[in-house]
Protein backbone atom coordinates (compact mmCIF):
# COMPACT_ATOMS: atom_id res chain seq x y z
CA UNK A 1 0.00 0.00 0.00
CA UNK A 2 1.22 3.47 -0.90
CA UNK A 3 0.67 6.24 1.64
CA UNK A 4 0.56 9.77 0.22
CA UNK A 5 0.54 12.84 2.44
CA UNK A 6 -1.28 15.85 1.01
CA UNK A 7 -0.40 19.34 2.18
CA UNK A 8 -0.69 22.92 0.98
CA UNK A 9 -1.87 26.37 1.93
CA UNK A 10 -5.47 27.34 2.57
CA UNK A 11 -7.41 27.80 -0.67
CA UNK A 12 -5.04 25.65 -2.73
CA UNK A 13 -7.78 23.15 -3.58
CA UNK A 14 -6.71 20.15 -1.52
CA UNK A 15 -10.31 18.98 -1.01
CA UNK A 16 -10.87 18.68 -4.75
CA UNK A 17 -7.68 16.64 -5.09
CA UNK A 18 -8.77 14.32 -2.27
CA UNK A 19 -12.18 13.83 -3.87
CA UNK A 20 -10.61 12.95 -7.22
CA UNK A 21 -8.21 10.41 -5.71
CA UNK A 22 -11.04 8.81 -3.76
CA UNK A 23 -13.53 8.67 -6.64
CA UNK A 24 -11.20 7.76 -9.51
CA UNK A 25 -8.51 5.70 -7.79
CA UNK A 26 -10.46 4.18 -4.91
CA UNK A 27 -8.10 5.81 -2.42
CA UNK A 28 -8.90 5.63 1.27
CA UNK A 29 -8.82 9.27 2.35
CA UNK A 30 -8.04 10.22 5.93
CA UNK A 31 -8.34 13.87 6.99
CA UNK A 32 -6.41 14.49 10.19
CA UNK A 33 -8.69 17.38 11.18
CA UNK A 34 -11.74 15.09 11.17
CA UNK A 35 -9.85 12.53 13.25
CA UNK A 36 -8.89 15.30 15.69
CA UNK A 37 -12.50 16.48 15.85
CA UNK A 38 -13.71 13.00 16.77
CA UNK A 39 -10.98 12.62 19.39
CA UNK A 40 -12.15 15.84 21.06
CA UNK A 41 -15.71 14.66 21.61
CA UNK A 42 -17.10 14.77 25.12
CA UNK A 43 -15.75 12.03 27.35
CA UNK A 44 -12.58 11.28 25.38
CA UNK A 45 -9.07 11.54 26.82
CA UNK A 46 -8.27 14.51 24.59
CA UNK A 47 -11.48 16.25 25.65
CA UNK A 48 -10.65 15.85 29.32
CA UNK A 49 -7.08 17.12 28.91
CA UNK A 50 -8.18 20.13 26.85
CA UNK A 51 -10.88 21.16 29.33
CA UNK A 52 -8.49 20.64 32.23
CA UNK A 53 -6.00 23.06 30.67
CA UNK A 54 -8.20 25.65 28.96
CA UNK A 55 -11.12 25.64 31.40
CA UNK A 56 -14.85 25.21 30.95
CA UNK A 57 -15.18 28.58 29.19
CA UNK A 58 -14.31 26.78 25.94
CA UNK A 59 -17.43 24.58 26.20
CA UNK A 60 -20.76 25.30 24.53
CA UNK A 61 -24.14 25.00 26.24
CA UNK A 62 -24.13 21.23 25.63
CA UNK A 63 -20.73 20.71 27.22
CA UNK A 64 -18.97 20.17 23.90
CA UNK A 65 -15.73 21.89 22.97
CA UNK A 66 -16.48 25.05 21.01
CA UNK A 67 -13.78 24.56 18.39
CA UNK A 68 -14.05 28.03 16.80
CA UNK A 69 -13.71 29.61 20.26
CA UNK A 70 -10.73 27.40 21.09
CA UNK A 71 -9.17 28.25 17.71
CA UNK A 72 -9.44 31.97 18.46
CA UNK A 73 -7.59 31.44 21.75
CA UNK A 74 -4.67 29.48 20.31
CA UNK A 75 -4.43 31.60 17.15
CA UNK A 76 -3.37 34.54 19.32
CA UNK A 77 -1.05 32.62 21.67
CA UNK A 78 1.76 30.39 20.42
CA UNK A 79 2.26 28.77 23.83
CA UNK A 80 -1.38 27.77 24.08
CA UNK A 81 -1.25 26.47 20.51
CA UNK A 82 1.74 24.33 21.46
CA UNK A 83 -0.17 22.92 24.44
CA UNK A 84 -3.19 22.07 22.29
CA UNK A 85 -1.06 20.42 19.60
CA UNK A 86 0.81 18.40 22.23
CA UNK A 87 -2.52 17.04 23.50
CA UNK A 88 -4.18 16.33 20.17
CA UNK A 89 -1.57 15.34 17.58
CA UNK A 90 0.00 12.31 19.31
CA UNK A 91 -3.50 10.83 19.70
CA UNK A 92 -4.36 11.65 16.08
CA UNK A 93 -1.17 10.00 14.82
CA UNK A 94 -1.82 6.82 16.77
CA UNK A 95 -5.40 6.71 15.46
CA UNK A 96 -4.16 7.12 11.88
CA UNK A 97 -1.52 4.43 12.33
CA UNK A 98 -4.27 2.04 13.44
CA UNK A 99 -6.30 2.94 10.34
CA UNK A 100 -3.26 2.29 8.15
CA UNK A 101 -2.69 -1.13 9.71
CA UNK A 102 -6.34 -2.01 9.09
CA UNK A 103 -6.20 -0.89 5.45
CA UNK A 104 -3.02 -2.89 4.83
CA UNK A 105 -4.79 -6.01 6.10
CA UNK A 106 -7.72 -5.29 3.78
CA UNK A 107 -5.45 -4.99 0.75
CA UNK A 108 -5.99 -1.28 0.14
CA UNK A 109 -3.75 0.03 -2.65
CA UNK A 110 -3.72 3.78 -1.94
CA UNK A 111 -4.07 5.61 1.38
CA UNK A 112 -4.14 9.41 1.29
CA UNK A 113 -3.56 11.47 4.41
CA UNK A 114 -4.39 15.17 4.50
CA UNK A 115 -3.27 17.30 7.42
CA UNK A 116 -3.03 21.07 7.77
CA UNK A 117 0.09 20.61 9.91
CA UNK A 118 1.40 17.60 8.04
CA UNK A 119 4.97 18.92 8.03
CA UNK A 120 4.94 20.84 11.31
CA UNK A 121 3.67 17.88 13.34
CA UNK A 122 5.75 15.34 11.37
CA UNK A 123 2.89 13.36 9.84
CA UNK A 124 5.24 13.00 6.88
CA UNK A 125 6.99 10.28 8.90
CA UNK A 126 3.92 8.10 8.28
CA UNK A 127 3.92 8.72 4.51
CA UNK A 128 5.82 7.24 1.57
CA UNK A 129 5.66 10.61 -0.19
CA UNK A 130 4.41 14.13 0.52
CA UNK A 131 2.60 15.99 -2.26
CA UNK A 132 2.32 19.76 -2.08
CA UNK A 133 -0.84 21.18 -3.66
CA UNK A 134 -0.44 24.84 -4.56
CA UNK A 135 -2.07 27.69 -6.44
CA UNK A 136 -1.03 31.29 -6.89
CA UNK A 137 -2.18 33.76 -4.24
CA UNK A 138 -4.76 35.54 -6.39
CA UNK A 139 -6.47 32.25 -7.23
CA UNK A 140 -6.47 31.22 -3.58
CA UNK A 141 -7.91 34.57 -2.48
CA UNK A 142 -10.69 34.34 -5.05
CA UNK A 143 -11.59 30.80 -3.94
CA UNK A 144 -11.67 31.74 -0.25
CA UNK A 145 -13.83 34.81 -0.86
CA UNK A 146 -16.30 32.86 -3.00
CA UNK A 147 -16.47 29.60 -1.05
CA UNK A 148 -16.08 30.84 2.53
CA UNK A 149 -16.89 34.53 2.36
CA UNK A 150 -13.58 35.52 3.96
CA UNK A 151 -12.45 39.14 3.97
CA UNK A 152 -9.17 40.26 2.42
CA UNK A 153 -7.80 40.96 5.92
CA UNK A 154 -8.66 37.50 7.22
CA UNK A 155 -7.13 35.85 4.17
CA UNK A 156 -3.90 37.82 4.55
CA UNK A 157 -3.70 36.82 8.24
CA UNK A 158 -4.14 33.16 7.30
CA UNK A 159 -1.50 33.37 4.59
CA UNK A 160 1.01 34.90 7.00
CA UNK A 161 0.38 32.14 9.55
CA UNK A 162 1.22 29.37 7.06
CA UNK A 163 4.46 28.19 5.50
CA UNK A 164 5.75 29.88 2.37
CA UNK A 165 5.76 28.08 -0.97
CA UNK A 166 9.53 27.60 -0.72
CA UNK A 167 9.18 26.01 2.72
CA UNK A 168 6.49 23.63 1.48
CA UNK A 169 8.56 22.70 -1.57
CA UNK A 170 11.66 22.06 0.51
CA UNK A 171 9.89 19.36 2.51
CA UNK A 172 7.72 17.82 -0.22
CA UNK A 173 8.54 15.06 -2.68
CA UNK A 174 6.28 16.34 -5.46
CA UNK A 175 4.23 19.43 -6.23
CA UNK A 176 0.90 19.83 -8.01
CA UNK A 177 -0.01 23.18 -9.59
CA UNK A 178 -3.74 23.62 -8.99
CA UNK A 179 -3.92 27.22 -10.25
CA UNK A 180 -5.56 26.47 -13.58
CA UNK A 181 -8.44 24.19 -14.59
CA UNK A 182 -8.87 20.93 -12.71
CA UNK A 183 -8.38 19.07 -16.00
CA UNK A 184 -4.75 20.20 -15.81
CA UNK A 185 -4.53 19.08 -12.17
CA UNK A 186 -5.98 15.67 -13.06
CA UNK A 187 -3.29 15.14 -15.68
CA UNK A 188 -0.57 15.88 -13.12
CA UNK A 189 -2.10 13.50 -10.57
CA UNK A 190 -2.56 10.74 -13.15
CA UNK A 191 1.08 11.01 -14.23
CA UNK A 192 2.30 10.88 -10.64
CA UNK A 193 0.24 7.81 -9.81
CA UNK A 194 1.51 6.03 -12.93
CA UNK A 195 4.93 6.14 -11.28
CA UNK A 196 3.48 4.01 -8.48
CA UNK A 197 1.80 1.64 -10.92
CA UNK A 198 -1.60 2.61 -9.54
CA UNK A 199 -4.45 2.57 -12.04
CA UNK A 200 -7.85 4.19 -11.93
CA UNK A 201 -10.59 2.24 -10.22
CA UNK A 202 -12.89 0.25 -12.50
CA UNK A 203 -15.89 0.99 -10.28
Amino acid sequence: MKIIGITGGVGSGKSEVLRYLEEKYGAVVCEADLVAKNLQKKGTICYNKIVEHFGEDILDENGRIDRPHLARIVFKDDEELHVLNAIVHPAVKENIRRKIRQEIKQGTELFVLEAALLLEEHYDEICDEVWYIYANEEVRKKRLKLSRGYSEEKIEDMFRAQKSRDEFLEHSDRAVDNSRSFDDTREQLDDMLKDFGIKKSQV
